[in-house]
């Protein structure tokens, strides 16, 4: 067992056929898969909207603007932001005699930040703001704050991946499902690769690990590396019974274990060149995802030998699974095993899950990963992270 507290890194990585004018000026934003879309350098007003909202500077301050001339109150929220600006209550926006209310705040370390309007007290996307979040739960802006060149989660000038989008049929489910999956750069199918299946969390779509997550760039960039071994990533989507259903948590693990065994593995296994055992197989997810890893992959020890729970964890997990605690010989059959979170969880409900999630491995003897890191709490920065510095490159190792 491995614990580790450490202080977030400026994860900055600039091209060395780019270095020289990625460090003085961003590309266009809006046209390329720029690193810095929020810079804008030519100070052009986004397509359909009337201010330029967010604005981010080189000093990684921000100015936030609304044109709302009938408003009363405009206030920024979201608890990403707000952890970062180390501020507890929403921040209040100054109106002109225009009606333009502006915000400016920083700086804050380079990262990507999920935040909201409040307007007259009803919470609202940034209506300026062209990088809005696509998941199963009212919309939100991303707000990207750069530093000197490419972070580890950008897409960067190296050989590059694919993601395709599945539609199939569920017999379990009683409907059409969607599923995400990456194939590395160079992909061959007459060769063999190892999987991970990544999970969601609550409110997340099977599109999340992606446009949020930017898992592919960040298995682009570990592979250009040489940091981590080629795998395919599925990312199914989890969400398997309502959230607010009010049998959600005696209804899902046995659904999500269901779909998992009888649509989702078996679905990769046929359409991909795929390691079809165990050792081949790893399951990992965050906030509920990591509950399902638990719940449902300590469950599935026949199909997988590595494991990854983000932001998650139980009270008593020898209670929740204890087929897994039991097995005497559990110990030669996990591979790797990642109990991680943010560095600002820990004293949170989710910090006291994952502590005693910790504590039962530690009992029984099983060699795991325990991470805590990073300046994020409940966020992608935390889950970004965790992918990059610990699951990724400790998976499938030879």
């Amino acid at each position: 067992m491995h614990i580790l507290m450490k202080p977030f890194k400026k994860y900055l990585f600039i091209s060395s056929l780019l270095a020289i004018p990625l460090a003085t000026t961003a590309q266009q934003a809006n046209v390329n898969l720029d690193w810095a879309p929020q810079k804008n350098t030519e100070q052009l007003v986004p397509y359909g909207g009337n201010v330029i909202s967010p604005e981010v500077k080189d000093d990684h301050t921000i100015t936030f603007r609304l044109k709302a001339p009938d408003a009363q109150t405009v206030e920024l929220t979201g608890g990403p932001i707000l952890l970062a600006l180390k501020n507890k209550g929403n921040i209040p926006f100054k109106k002109d005699n225009d009606g333009l209310w502006t915000l400016t705040v920083g700086p804050v370390t380079p990262n990507i930040y999920v935040y909201r309007f409040l307007v007259d007290g009803v919470a609202v996307a940034d209506p300026n703001n062209t990088l809005t979040g696509t998941s199963n739960q009212p919309g939100y802006s991303n707000l990207v704050v750069h530093g000197s060149g490419p972070a580890y989660y950008d897409a960067r000038n190296v050989p590059h991946g694919s993601i395709a989008r599945h539609i199939y049929h569920s017999d379990v489910l009683n409907g059409e499902r969607e599923m995400f999956v990456y194939t590395p750069p160079g992909y061959d199918p007459t060769k063999k690769y190892p999987v991970l299946y990544l999970l969601g969390g609550s409110g997340e779509l099977a599109s999340g690990w992606t446009l949020d997550g930017r898992a592919n760039f960040i298995a682009d960039n570990l592979l250009a590396e040489g940091k981590i071994m080629p795998m395919i990533i599925a990312m199914p989507n989890n969400q398997v019974i309502h959230r607010n259903d009010p049998k959600h948590l005696e209804k899902t693990y046995k659904l999500f274990e269901e779909e998992l065994r009888k649509q989702i593995v078996p679905f990769v296994d046929k359409h991909y060149t795929t390691i079809k055992d165990r050792k081949g197989r790893a399951i990992s997810g965050l906030s509920m995802g990591g509950r399902h890893t638990q719940a449902v992959g300590f469950n599935a020890i026949d199909l997988f030998s590595s494991f990854g729970i983000l932001s998650a964890g139980d009270l008593e997990p020898e209670k929740l699974n204890p087929a897994f605690f039991n097995d005497s010989k559990i110990k030669s059959k996990v591979d790797y095993l990642l109990v991680g979170l943010g560095g600002n969880e820990q004293q949170e409900a989710i910090g006291k899950r994952s502590a005693a999630t910790h504590a039962a491995l530690e009992k029984s003897g099983i060699k795991h990963d325990y991470f805590i890191g990073g300046e994020g709490a409940h966020d992608w920065g935390t889950w970004r992270l965790l992918l990059h510095d610990k699951l990724l490159p400790n998976l499938f190792k030879k």
